[in-house]
């Protein structure tokens, strides 16, 4: 049975499995941990880093990174807040688009200088990150963007309660999240023009001789991811509010840790949307439910998230050598099983 499981799924389920594992210790160290509030929390919170995670997830499928997608992020926010202040009549459509459309003319910029100039994605992106970083700092002129400016629509919009079970509460940006997580999902699944991500991050060369074009699709992966990170970047907006020079820092790593915990293969070519999103939730739970660990100090937790990154890493390659090599030893029996049972003298049909 367990052959019949695909790589992808088991690794959903092992991630299900650790999320489970670490709600029952917490559970065990922390009062009263187990209630509607923390659903709450960590659904409104992880909002964010989902589509952030899902962002990034697209450029590493292709063999590359983003550690600018926070600087873009936060410089979208604070832009969007500044429209919306000077422009208050501004609908939400409008300003969603805005939103995304200036974030994906970063992801412009980062993936042509990746796939046509042929700069390693890691020098770009750190670039960058300082660039777009430095660039919010000249475009704020040392102003913050603050929430008594913004309309109430977009304040309100987070913590919209679309259903209500209790004490447990499914908002407007959780679903938000969900849907587009989904979408992705599906797109990379199903499309065609989605797969040529994996097959350009399993292997460039053949993905070459195959007729695609790479550098259109490390391209495409950018500006999607950009664009992604604009959303994320309206989202941080409505549920902050007040947006400084600072804002959306410390996603790069998280959004890392986020894909390569959800079982996204840090080399390209392998891994779900699916995946980084319950990694995003577990990266979430941990840090929220290291905050109310009394045991722990704050100052471990950045330390905390990166071990967990170590080990995802290190569990993912040992488990998916492991069962290549356990799939390779079952073929290679039932195919000896087969050839022993054939009679005699029978010829191959």
């Amino acid at each position: 049975m367990l052959n019949r499981i695909s790589p992808q799924t088991l690794r959903i389920l092992a991630l299900l499995a650790v999320l489970a594992l670490v709600l029952l210790f917490f559970s065990t160290q922390v009062p009263n941990y187990l209630n509607g509030r923390l659903f709450n929390r960590i659904s409104s919170s992880v909002a964010i880093m989902a589509i952030v995670a899902c962002a990034q997830t697209l450029v590493i499928l292709t063999r590359n990174i983003d550690l600018s997608i926070g600087s873009t992020l936060g410089f979208v926010a604070f832009a969007t807040g500044s429209l919306i202040t000077n422009n208050p009549e501004l609908g939400p459509a409008l300003l969603l688009v805005y939103s995304i459309c200036l974030g994906a003319c970063f992801g412009v910029v980062n993936g042509l200088l990746v796939a046509y100039a042929r700069i390693p994605s890691i020098i770009v992106t750190l670039a960058t990150m300082a660039l777009f970083r430095s660039a919010l700092v000249e475009y704020s002129g040392a102003k913050s963007i603050t929430t008594g400016n913004l309309p109430t629509w977009l304040v309100e919009f987070p913590n919209y309660k679309i259903l209500t079970f209790g004490s447990y509460q499914l908002r407007a940006s959780f679903l938000l999240a969900v849907v587009v997580v989904i979408i992705v999902h599906i797109a990379l699944t199903r499309l065609r023009a989605a797969r040529k991500i994996y097959a350009v991050g399993s292997n460039p060369e053949a993905a070459e001789m195959a007729g695609i074009n790479s550098k259109r699709v490390v391209l495409t992966a950018f500006v999607l991811s950009g664009a992604l990170a604009g959303l994320a970047g309206f989202m941080f907006l409505a549920r902050f509010g007040t947006i400084t020079v600072v804002a959306g820092l410390g996603f790069e790593l998280k959004s890392v840790a986020a894909s390569v915990v959800g079982g996204v293969n840090i080399f390209g070519g392998s891994g779900s949307v699916i995946g980084a999103f319950i990694g995003a939730v577990l990266v979430d739970l941990i840090d929220t439910s290291l905050v109310r660990w009394q045991l722990v100090s704050e100052f471990w937790r950045e330390a905390v998230l990166g071990a967990l990154i170590l080990l995802s890493v290190a569990a993912d390659a040992t488990l998916m050598r492991r069962l290549v090599a356990w799939r390779v030893a079952r073929e290679k029996t039932a195919t000896k099983k087969e050839t022993q049972t054939k009679p005699a003298g029978s010829t191959p049909s």
